[in-house]
């Protein structure tokens, strides 16, 4: 996945391999060599490319984002922020630029809601503040 993905964030923003090699500090030949599954960065560089459009590393290297056709925002105001995984205590870590778009930061609370016939689930920021007002 990797391979394509990478070509593919180059191509939605018109980059050559050139443009896209400068903006990450590699040569264009590695470029190349990624696009064509030769090889592949080391995670630091695969993270840099990640944190760059707004994705997470996971969905980086193993979701096909031509397919997913997932943006940074998709609409006004709406956006898709990549993938998390439930931990076995159930716990989940929500995307960095998620928290900075939301404004959440340790200690805040969140509301979990869900409707299981559509089968999603979504938080909301809250203050308990808001359940007491008269």
């Amino acid at each position: 996945m990797f391979a394509s993905n990478v070509k593919y964030l180059r191509k939605k923003e018109n980059l050559s391999q050139e443009e896209f090699a400068e903006r990450f500090g590699v040569s264009r030949q590695s470029v190349a060599k990624w696009e064509n599954g030769e090889s592949t960065p080391d995670i630091y560089k695969c993270n840099e490319i990640a944190v760059y459009y707004r994705i997470t590393l996971d969905v980086l290297v193993s979701l096909p984002l031509e397919e997913q056709q997932i943006n940074m925002e998709t609409s006004e105001g709406k956006y898709i922020f990549g993938m998390v995984k439930i931990s076995e205590r159930g716990q989940i870590v929500i995307p960095k630029y998620a928290r900075e778009v939301f404004d959440l930061n340790a200690g805040d609370r969140l509301m979990v809601m869900g409707d299981k016939s559509k089968g999603g689930l979504a938080l909301a920021k809250v203050s308990l503040g808001n359940f007491f007002r008269k």
